[in-house]
């Protein structure tokens, strides 16, 4: 067994977190897309040789999903004797590919050190269009993921060092911004060559055997720090349940929880969750998991590594064929936003155990996907798009507001890269006052924000959570405001529209107003 310098461990972990960060910039400086290239909807990793996550920068926690099981899923399909230099693997299905749905495109490549794989390289990107049923491949309302657009099982998209024709004009033929797609995927085929050079020089400085033992021993150091971060909450059982929206105005899908703390370890069981649904709503293994370790790290130990380590002290159960665990073909498209929900739920369960810790209910983002035709130059476009919510209050602070909560982590889209590169006008963008829930603490605000039409021909989709079930406040703080479509505020042709919808046809000059949904306050008024 290598004896292993403390040191020199923490000096290669922070190097191969740099690494993660330089992909990271690679990629976002050469994306084409707003939502890479602006937003950072993307993450990047390194793994071990055995597929571990070893260094992943807090980006967008949803990511981590599809890390922990994205290179599993290519050994599984490819064995290691066919993967050869200069190779490189793409997926996105969540049920054949490692991934938590089918925008969040996955880049999987392999480090060669003289013929022998000893560490992967990845980066996730979500691209705006991957075809389907709706511009965005993105609608709560679709109802089998065959109609959220192109599914991807592991493929080689480079083959040693060519790029593969055939898979990557398939994958262009499936969207309906080719040109946007195609800068995109090489962003990430250039961000994995950065990680794949600066892994090999760690190598090469260190030696193969002793680089793998320091990586075996900085995870194992996670896990122990993780497990001491456990054993200070009070052993027991802990409940907790949260709602999705329904298929059906009214209906609500219920989320449960049994949080088991015992020694060094967390369990947690979701039987009793609803059924899975008709809807993109369901959250898939790789989101569950993903929310799960984010919402434990944040509030137990917010600056543990986020790697395999600490993964290894949780147990996570879901039933088969319930809205935690849903089974192909079920629509899983907006899991993003179900998932914010689901944090509620494990945060709630963490607050019985830890209440000078608590965390009221938070107000998940809403989804907007707006579409067609630029008239200032006659090419296709589509606007995917979130906008930030509101995180609840604590035991010891009010809320933040305008923020992104629990799984969720990209940026709301600038006013001026988003004028520039579609054919909008936002007219309003302010914090939504009065929206947090009141308290002896005050939940967090959602926000306000307008946007203008200035083509002929846009048609417009929408997701969301927390329209009709309010984020719950708690030590009887108050509730959160609901979150609310609104079309042409403030004229006589005012409507409400429905919290998830596919194509609806917006003329020039109509006004689209999204108020995402306020926090829960904590504590009473004194």
């Amino acid at each position: 067994m290598i004896s292993v310098d403390p040191i020199r461990a923490e000096v290669v972990a922070r190097y191969l977190l740099g690494v993660t960060e330089e992909m990271s910039a690679a990629l976002m400086r050469t994306a084409f897309s707003p939502n890479i290239k602006e937003r950072g909807d993307c993450s990047t990793a390194v793994f071990d040789h055995l597929g571990n996550v070893v260094a992943l920068p807090q980006r967008v926690p949803i990511h981590l999903g599809s890390m922990v099981g994205v290179v599993q899923a290519v050994l599984e399909r490819f064995p290691r004797q066919e993967i050869r230099p200069g190779d490189m693997f793409l997926a996105n299905d969540p049920y054949n590919g490692g991934g938590s749905h089918l925008p969040d495109i996955n880049v999987i490549s392999p480090v060669f050190i003289e013929g022998e794989i000893v560490a992967y390289v990845a980066c996730i990107a979500h691209h705006a269009d991957v075809g389907g049923m709706v511009p965005g491949s993105e609608a709560a309302v679709c109802q089998s993921i065959f109609q959220e657009g192109l599914r991807i099982p592991p493929v080689r998209i480079v083959s040693a060092g060519q790029v593969n024709r055939d898979v990557f004009d398939i994958l262009m033929l499936n969207s309906r911004t080719p040109d946007e797609r195609a800068g995109d995927l090489r962003a990430q085929i250039a961000a994995n060559t950065v990680g794949q050079r600066s892994v090999q020089a760690l190598f090469e400085r260190y030696g193969v055997t002793e680089t793998q033992a320091i990586m075996a021993a900085y995870l194992d150091f996670t896990e122990r720090r993780f497990a001491a971060a456990i054993a200070k909450v009070p052993p027991g059982r802990y409940e907790a349940c949260e709602y999705l929206d329904g298929v059906e105005p009214g209906e609500k899908a219920a989320i449960r929880l049994v949080l088991t703390v015992g020694e060094g370890k967390l369990g947690f069981d979701f039987a009793g969750s609803a059924p899975q649904l008709a809807a993109a709503r369901n959250i898939p293994l790789r989101a569950l998991v993903a929310t799960v370790y984010t919402v434990v790290k944040s509030l137990l130990d917010p600056d543990v590594p986020a790697n395999s380590g600490y993964f290894r002290t949780m147990d996570i159960s879901a039933p088969a064929g319930s809205v935690v665990g849903p089974v192909s073909p079920a629509a899983v498209g907006a899991r993003s936003i179900s998932c914010a929900v689901l944090g509620d739920a494990i945060a709630a369960a963490l607050s019985q155990a830890m209440p000078e810790r608590a965390l009221a209910g938070c107000g998940p983002h809403q989804l907007i996907v707006l579409a067609g035709t630029d008239p200032r130059t006659g090419g296709y476009y589509v606007n995917y798009e979130t906008i930030a919510g509101a995180m609840g209050a604590r035991a010891y602070q009010p809320g933040v507001d305008a923020v992104r909560v629990h799984a969720s982590g990209s940026s709301n889209l600038p006013v001026e890269a988003l004028e520039h590169a579609y054919p909008f006008l936002i007219e309003r963008y302010a914090l939504r006052r009065g929206s947090g829930g009141a308290g002896r603490h005050r939940g967090g605000q959602g926000v306000v924000r307008d946007y203008r039409a200035l083509g002929d021909d846009t048609v417009l989709s929408l997701s969301s959570e927390r329209q009709n079930v309010p984020a719950a406040g708690m030590a009887g703080g108050a509730d959160g405001a609901l979150g609310e479509f609104i079309l042409n505020p403030g004229t006589s042709g005012e409507r409400r529209l429905p919290p998830a919808a596919a194509e609806i046809r917006l003329r020039r000059n109509d006004v689209l107003r999204v108020c995402t949904p306020g926090a829960g306050g904590y504590g009473t008024l004194a």
